[in-house]
């Protein structure tokens, strides 16, 4: 499996003799790293050089220098990046310390770690947390919804404490869509103009968020925190303290890429721009990863956890939609018995469980997958569309040609953000 995208490396010049303590200063900077749950980072000892202090330090044969260049290289996700780059640079008192933005062209699969059911939630949670507060302003909420490509955004009070969810759903669900009987009467213009009224309304967060959120604390089982997740129909749930503090969030996807491999930042693909759409097709995302029916479940998982979108579309070999998989869909049909160990079944692909590995190659796609997924063709009108992925409560629609064939893949994010850039002043 591979993640493609755009990512922040940074890069730490010292001296192998700074000290943290009693420690080394690079092996202190690298149990930082680890400790928040960083990517990685390499340590490599330079042969030579000089810094501020203009000495020339050259490891000889004759005479190795006590205090030789170190470079520690570190490429993550911009957002843990900007979380944990105060805590280095007051690590490092003297020293280089550079930034810059980078495209990962490849990041090759590693063996998956076992995750086991019974291990804590902060194993795999996201402690990059973006929240707001019931008196945050709509139009503050929106924005982040639409333009960062948050999800769901937790409500806080000012003690931090979990007071509600907002979700673009939330926001989706407030605009006045009519019956499908009288679609014509209202434009995809009229509805960028509610979307429009709601950002410059005086509307805070609180007269939109759900409040029946579901929460979880650091220490609960990744089993327990699957079952309220599966239980309740949603996908992420806010981790907390004993104080009901927000610490983080954890979602089904965490779960299954804490097997893989960290996670750093996708780049989005859609055929067009958003901006003056009016159907699908002007919007959708044309690379969609696809499986045939019969694909054993391991390699299923490998696609599911590289997409940016989440799902994995089942065709035939005319590229006809058969069915749609998504992480909730692994979860749900895994049965009662065997839901607290899926992980380690996902995990034994490699062959360090053999029993667990066979049992998951011989399952396939089909076993797995919602079967006849509700579908748009790309001349479907944006607001036909996002009136049926309110309507089914989903997050994506295959999108089909004439005959059936798959030729793309339409989300409500999408539609908002064509929504909002549909109006210059919006």
């Amino acid at each position: 499996m591979e993640i493609v995208g755009i990512a922040a490396k940074v890069t730490i010049y010292i001296g192998e003799s700074d000290r943290r303590g009693q420690k080394p200063l690079y092996l202190a900077i690298l149990e930082l790293l680890k400790r928040e749950d960083c990517a990685g980072a390499t340590v490599t000892r330079g042969v030579s050089g000089f810094g501020s202090h203009s000495r020339i330090h050259t490891a000889t044969i004759v005479d190795l220098s006590p205090d030789l260049p170190l470079v520690i290289e570190w490429v993550d996700n911009p957002e843990r990046v900007d979380r944990v780059m105060p805590m280095i640079v007051e690590m490092v008192p003297e020293g280089l310390i550079t930034r810059q933005q980078v495209e990962v062209v490849s990041y090759s699969h590693r063996e998956l770690r076992a995750v086991p059911a019974a291990a804590p939630v902060h194993d795999v949670m996201a402690r990059e947390v973006q929240f707001v507060t019931p008196q945050t302003p709509i139009a503050q909420a929106i924005e982040m919804l639409i333009g960062k490509r948050f999800r769901a955004l937790p409500v806080v009070d000012s003690q931090q404490q979990v007071v509600g969810i907002l979700t673009d759903g939330d926001v989706l669900r407030r605009l006045e869509l009519p019956d499908a009987s009288v679609a014509a009467a209202l434009t995809e213009s009229e509805l960028a103009g509610q979307l429009k009224a709601l950002r410059h309304s005086e509307l805070a967060v609180a007269d939109m968020m759900r409040t029946d959120v579901a929460t979880v604390q650091a220490e609960t089982p990744i089993a327990e925190a699957m079952r309220i997740m599966t239980g309740r129909n949603i996908k992420r749930l806010p981790v907390v303290d004993g104080s009901g503090r927000l610490i983080g969030m954890v979602s089904r996807v965490d779960v299954l890429r804490a097997m893989a491999q960290p996670q750093v930042g996708e780049l989005p693909q859609r055929a067009n721009p958003p901006g003056q759409h009016v159907t699908v097709g002007e919007i959708m995302t044309n690379e969609v990863p696809t499986v045939g029916a019969d694909m054993p479940l391991n390699n299923v998982v490998d696609l599911l956890l590289g997409a940016a979108q989440r799902r994995v579309v089942v065709v035939d070999a005319q590229r006809r939609v058969l069915g749609i998989i998504t992480d909730g869909d692994l979860i749900r049909r895994a049965g009662a018995g065997e839901r607290s160990g899926l992980l380690q079944k996902l995990a034994g692909r490699l062959g360090r469980d053999r029993e667990s590995g066979v049992a998951l190659a011989r399952r396939t796609a089909a076993e797995v997958m919602t079967p006849n997924p509700v579908a748009v063709t790309p001349d479907t009108p944006l607001l036909e569309a996002l009136r049926l992925l309110l309507q089914h409560s989903i997050k994506r629609l295959p999108v089909v040609d004439d005959e059936g064939r798959l030729v793309g893949l339409v989300g409500r994010g999408a539609i908002m953000q064509s929504l909002a850039q549909d109006s210059p002043s919006l």
